[in-house]
């Protein structure tokens, strides 16, 4: 069948199917609000002419002088366009297919149709079939390459802290050896009082496992631990550390072999930990906690359950607050007995209800010893701003069981309130189970299934001799302690930074910043 106004038989597919499927469509039937398209009058070539056949003279004068200029703006861009991106593929032997481009036609409409007709943006395609768009030069390219986000939030939160025109923040790093965990800290200072980790690393070794029949330090616990201090070693050679403190608590201070495992652990590791004593410890504790102490509370008694030693201190706190919390201390004590220690005397892993309260009283006859204010003293000085808070394994691990958490969060724990009602629930509930049941929460785990009820008991003494209605939740400790005291004794909260920083050529900053962070869950 030959095509009536062009005598030409269309093809069967390609763009000229297209553009006669379109044919019918040029003049739209009316209705009201409808704009009709004028039929062009005049020859087959004028015709032709409109559609954009390759090679015609173009639109006859009358027309363009009758059309509006702003469509005839439109339509020099559209041929523009089609010459660019859009050339006629032709048809070997056979005529020139008779092509009625539908970006051509679609550009006079703005429908829904029309829109999915020419693409997302509208743009005519190119032979490629991919939008046509200017070349990018190498100058316009460069600051989109240069402020490209971090490949993943982790590495932005590992990066270092850098304040605009400032150098690097110096770095600082802690490290407590214990009975039951070795811990590595390495941050950098932030706003006053507060410090950003940059790296951390945590580690249970048992150092004190059979500490309490042998007195002595095992082989395979020193072992253990010598291993862990490895990897906190290659850690902090891979850094610019400006300061660090290393420290070993009540396993190496109690045993026997304590002094020889320390320069064990200097020859084969390059560390030298430092045997701190228990009023230092306590004192850390203290430090660690103090961001968690409010403004309006008056006296708090905090404990820190360890797994050789329990630190006990008594804060009262005037009206005029002094930045180092420790300063206001008017009691503390250091309990012989830990989470390791108490569980190896009378078990772990079958702990009923009379072992239980076994373990309580003979916490409790430790605390009879100490001479601390009771908790009457505590409240007529302080009315309700007093309150207990627990930094240790135990405590946390009861604050996570509380919350279901499908594993453990650090950041829904720290600084989490529980009411005197929901500890002893929680004690209870742990209680209720065997030792399978609580090797599979994921908050207890099989390395401190047969210690948490022993950090339990502890708990309960302190709480019959301190009653309060509410404890807050710390996960900190130590290392925290030890970070607060170097960067405040170097002065790295003070306003515009010490001079001793700004010493530091630009050079040592850009290495600082450049150094590959590790990231290790502590």
């Amino acid at each position: 069948m030959k095509d009536p106004e062009h005598g030409a038989k269309p093809s069967e597919s390609g763009a000229s199917a297209a553009g006669r499927g379109e044919a019918h469509k040029l003049v739209p039937r009316g209705g009201k609000g409808k704009r009709r398209r004028r039929k062009p009058s005049g020859s087959p070539s004028a015709i032709a002419s409109r559609s954009g056949l390759p090679g015609e003279a173009g639109r006859p004068a009358a027309l363009n002088e009758a059309e509006p200029a702003r469509k005839r703006k439109r339509r020099r861009r559209s041929k523009a366009a089609r010459q660019q991106g859009q050339a006629p593929a032709a048809v070997s032997g056979a005529a020139p297919a008779q092509e009625t481009p539908i970006t051509d036609k679609k550009g006079q409409k703005r429908g829904k149709k029309a829109r999915h007709r020419r693409g997302l943006q509208g743009r005519p395609l190119a032979s490629g079939g991919k939008p046509l768009a200017p070349e990018r030069s190498a100058e316009t390219q460069r600051p989109r390459e240069a402020s490209a986000a971090p490949q993943s939030r982790k590495d932005d939160l590992r990066a270092p802290y850098v304040t605009p025109g400032e150098p690097a923040a110096p770095l600082y790093a802690a490290l407590d050896l214990g009975t039951n965990n070795c811990r590595l800290l390495v941050a950098q200072p932030t706003r006053p009082g507060q410090f950003r980790v940059v790296d951390a690393f945590s580690r249970i070794v048992r150092l004190g496992e059979g500490l309490g029949a042998s007195g002595r330090l095992s082989d395979d616990a020193m072992e253990r631990s010598v291993e862990a201090l490895k990897i906190c070693a290659s850690k902090l050679n891979a850094r610019s550390i400006r300061r660090r403190r290393l420290i070993a608590t009540e396993a190496a201070r109690a045993a026997e072999n304590g002094e020889t495992f320390m320069k064990r652990v200097a020859e084969e590791t390059g560390l030298d930990l430092e045997i701190i004593d228990r009023e230092t410890e306590a004192r850390l504790a203290v430090s660690g906690c103090s961001s968690l102490v409010d403004r309006e509370t008056k006296s708090v008694v905090l404990f820190d359950i360890g797994g050789g030693s329990s630190e006990i201190a008594v804060i009262r706190i005037g009206d005029n607050r002094s930045s180092r919390l420790a300063n206001h201390i008017t009691h503390w004590t250091s309990l012989p007995v830990g989470v390791v220690t108490l569980s190896e005397r009378h078990g772990g892993e079958h702990v009923t209800p009379q072992s239980f309260e076994t373990m309580v009283g003979e916490v409790e006859g430790m605390l009879d010893h100490f001479d601390g204010p009771s908790v009457e003293v505590l409240e007529s000085a302080s009315g309700s701003g007093f309150h207990l808070i627990g930094t240790s394994g135990t405590v946390t691990t009861l604050a996570g069981v509380h919350l279901d958490l499908p594993r453990y969060d650090r950041r829904r724990v720290d600084g989490l309130w529980l009411s005197d009602d929901e500890v002893s629930a929680m004690q209870a509930r742990l209680l209720s189970w065997d030792f399978a049941a609580r090797a599979a929460n994921p908050c207890i785990g099989p390395d401190r299934a047969d210690l948490v009820l022993a950090g339990c008991a502890i708990l309960e003494a302190i709480r019959r001799r301190w009653p309060s209605t509410r404890m807050r939740v710390a996960d900190r400790g130590l290392r925290e302690g030890l970070l607060t005291d170097m960067m405040a004794d170097d002065g790295a909260w003070r306003r515009g930074r010490p001079r001793r920083y700004q010493q530091r050529g630009p050079a040592q900053a850009g290495e600082e910043r450049q150094r590959p962070h590790e990231g290790n869950k502590a």
